[in-house]
């Protein structure tokens, strides 16, 4: 098979001296055994998306490997310095348990270094949520993450901060790519100054929980607490550096913690993916929350940002929480607790995400605060807070099993969750109630909205190639009808228009340029199509919706709309 010139003239710039002979040795296999692979490992430089920049782990401009994480990290040294002219430049480093996230996070701080950028280095793997809050604590202008949160064993990552704690968001990350892109990887400076390399950890670990039980502790009574049984897995990964310490300290002393699980790994050996959205994952802690007769199961990703909840439902039958239910749950909670205290004064909001239930503005609206959506990825509640100075961020979150209490950090937070979490389960318990039966009772509150996902994997090139079209399909044969029930709004946030398709009126998006598209129903149905910006996948998001006007009918109307939810889905043909 033939390379392409435009191919071959990237593969051999990985060619010269510039890069090490291992790595040369690597590509020079592709080139001779494996075409395909080099054109894959080539075709594209690796993008910033909604979470970093991710990707497996191997030589080529498409791989997360030391050169593109060198040049990245030299790229930003310079924006840096045009950022904040005549400071010293400071950053904090942190990394997750995946194979060479250590080796990874010592190369960026050696090119930060060499650049002469004083570095906070954590000596061993924390939690995402915790270099956020270290950027602030530390005054720095920025941080990092190695990590590939929860894709699977071949890949890393490298998540990008900023001053506030938050990762970037326009104008900079834009800019930064600019200045990433234009270098060469020559112009790297792998001159490291050991010297500004400072080694940091337990000392911030203590600054994290004293925050995090600051933020997420409510009056819960001592015997509450001790009575609430907690099953907990870090899925391998690096919660397990902080939640037990966390959970002790704010005296849940009744924590099972799935010992299996409980070693950081990055070939993640008990689980498909570590990933507490997928059943299986929690399957382990299930299982032991039977053995023990845990109230609550809690399972987080290997970065720490994502958080998993099962709870015993009606029947006492542990069951898997989605995103959406987890946020409406802790959301309603922090809301009272404001009231509660007569803390609701108009001027605090709520946050979420274009692609997550709409059931967050029905709690704003009855507590009088406002919700904010922003596009899908944390950074944008980030950004919300530094935008609305003038406003108190209460906590929001995603469908995607992240949630943020408070703006003591800037990303979503599954440490500090975990403790809200067990608040609101422990109060249940002392009131002969659940975390179940506390929701089955916003939805007769509130309505009863009920989420699914759909995720199509595609792979490579090829895959990329068929998920943009599918996009275009669906923006250039737009539904006017789906599951017999009208279209009567199409929102583009590729284009940033909305159309009524009812009165033909279009509206401008105020929203940052996203290929996302969203069907509104006549009957409140709400339908989102969006290419992840983190994996080869397109995803699909459905929301429906009806009246719950008693606990004891929660089976009933659920049928009702999970049949809704099939009906939509075959008659779109996505499964």
């Amino acid at each position: 098979m033939e390379i392409e010139k435009a191919l071959l003239d990237k593969v051999n710039v990985w060619l010269t001296p510039a890069f090490d002979s291992e790595t040369q040795a690597a590509i020079r296999q592709l080139m001779e055994t494996d075409p395909k692979g080099l054109d894959d490992a080539f075709y594209r430089n690796l993008e910033f998306g909604t979470g970093g920049m991710r990707g497996v782990m191997g030589a080529g401009t498409n791989r997360i490997n030391k050169y593109t994480l060198g040049k990245a990290t030299q790229g930003l040294s310079d924006y840096l310095k045009t950022s904040f002219p005549g400071q010293q430049l400071k950053v904090a480093i942190a990394y997750d348990c995946r194979n060479n996230s250590d080796t990874l996070a010592q190369v960026v701080a050696d090119v930060f270094s060499a650049n002469g950028i004083k570095v906070f280095l954590f000596s061993e793997l924390r939690p995402t949520p915790e270099l956020s809050f270290a950027v602030r604590h530390l005054g720095c202008q920025a941080g990092i993450v190695l990590t590939a949160s929860h894709n699977p064993p071949e890949y890393n990552g490298y998540k990008v901060y900023w001053a506030d704690g938050g990762q970037l968001v326009p104008p900079q990350d834009k800019e930064v790519i600019q200045v990433i892109e234009a270098l060469e990887y020559s112009a790297i400076n792998w001159d490291a100054k050991p010297e500004l390399v400072e080694l940091i950890g337990d000392e911030i670990d203590k600054e994290f929980i004293k925050m995090s039980i600051e933020s997420a502790s409510f009056n819960t009574s001592a015997e509450a607490r001790q009575k609430l049984k907690l099953v907990y897995t870090p899925l391998h990964g690096t919660s397990v550096k902080l939640i037990p310490d966390l959970l002790e300290n704010a005296g849940y002393s009744s924590v099972s913690i799935v010992s299996e699980q409980a070693v950081p790994n990055g070939n993640f050996p008990t689980v498909k993916s570590p990933n507490p959205e997928e059943p299986e994952a929690l399957s382990m802690a299930v299982a032991l929350a039977d053995q023990v007769n845990g109230d609550v199961v809690i399972g987080t990703d290997p970065d720490a940002d994502r958080l998993g909840v099962a709870v015993r439902n009606g029947n006492g039958i542990i069951t898997l929480l989605n995103g959406n239910q987890t946020m409406v749950l802790m959301t309603e909670f922090l809301l009272s607790e404001w009231k509660k205290k007569d803390k609701l004064d108009g001027k605090q909001f709520i946050a979420s995400t274009i692609v997550s239930t709409p059931m967050m503005h029905e709690l704003a609206s009855a507590y009088g605060v406002e919700c904010k959506v922003g596009l899908t990825g944390f950074k944008w509640i980030a950004k919300m807070i530094v935008d609305f100075p003038e406003q108190e961020f209460i906590g929001g979150g995603e469908e995607s099993f992240g949630y943020m209490v408070g703006d003591k950090v800037r990303d979503k937070d599954a440490v500090t969750s975990t403790l809200l979490l067990s608040e609101i389960a422990a109060q249940a318990k002392a009131n002969a109630s659940s975390l179940y039966q506390e929701l089955l009772k916003l939805y007769v509150k509130y309505g009863f909205y009920k989420e699914y996902l759909i995720s199509l994997t595609k792979k490579g090139r090829d895959g990329a190639a068929e998920i943009k079209q599918m996009m275009v399909n669906m923006r250039e044969n737009p539904r006017k009808e789906i599951n017999g029930q009208r279209v009567i709004m199409v929102e583009d946030y590729q284009s940033s228009v909305a159309q009524n398709l009812l009165s033909g009126e279009e509206e401008q998006i105020h929203m940052p340029k996203s290929d996302v598209l969203i069907y509104y129903l006549e009957d409140g149905t709400k339908i989102c199509a969006r290419p992840s910006g983190t994996e080869p996948k397109i995803k699909f998001y459905f929301s429906v919706n009806d009246k719950l006007d008693d606990v004891k009918n929660f089976k009933a109307v659920e049928a009702s709309l999970d049949q809704k939810i099939k009906n939509i889905i075959a008659e779109m043909a996505l499964e």
